[in-house]
């Protein structure tokens, strides 16, 4: 299984500044996150950005250029799923406490589905942006992109889904931290003292 690392956004509510490049506990969130992607895939991720200079934001990263920019997080979701062959385990930058026992749980449990993903408290009751999507994802998606629905989910009845139960993601830690995102500072400075708070607990 591939792995990828969605770098998308303009990020507008951090000031333009790329997340995935602020530190959490001492290191970068997109560092952290590539390391744990390799435990669980054994190769290095792709880096999904379109950015210009994210080549030089981690050097053994290959960077893909979204082939159908300006569609959001779908947009990086068709890039990470056409960029090679087989399924691909991805998640986007700004999520620094995904973990590899979640990932792990992830990859494992996808086969038979074109998307795998787990469930959370979120509004949509599952996170779209940690999750394995299959190649026949490539052409629902696509469509979507054509029609301009640009929702996350909006290809899933064309596809198979499956998830990972909210009960199985609480097995593996708190939904709430492991799916925190930073979008804003006010976010980078939580997310300090969750991991805080985390280490101080082990």
């Amino acid at each position: 299984m591939r792995a990828a690392i969605l770098a998308g956004g303009a990020a507008s509510r951090y000031g333009g500044r790329p997340k995935g490049l602020e530190r959490v506990g001492g290191e970068r969130i997109l560092d952290r996150l590539a390391e744990e992607l390799r435990t669980v895939t054994d190769s290095a991720p792709i880096l999904v950005a379109n950015a210009p200079g994210a080549e030089s934001w981690a050097p053994g990263l290959t960077v893909v250029r979204d082939p159908r920019p300006d569609c959001g997080s779908l947009g990086g979701i068709y890039a990470a799923v056409t960029a090679g062959d087989g399924p691909v385990l991805l998640v986007a930058w700004d999520m620094p406490f995904v973990h590899e026992d979640l990932l792990a749980a992830l990859r494992d449990g996808a086969a038979g589905y074109d998307v795998y993903l787990p469930e959370s408290a979120s509004r949509r009751g599952m996170e779209p942006l940690c999750g394995v999507y299959g190649p026949a994802c490539a052409g629902p998606i696509a469509e979507r992109l054509d029609d301009e629905d640009y929702r996350a989910i909006g290809f899933h009845d064309a596809v198979r889904v499956g998830h990972l139960s909210l009960d199985a993601v609480r097995r593996i830690g708190d939904p709430d931290l492991l799916f925190y995102n930073v979008n804003s500072p006010d976010d980078l400075a939580h997310a300090e003292e969750l991991w805080r708070q985390h280490v101080s607990s082990q």
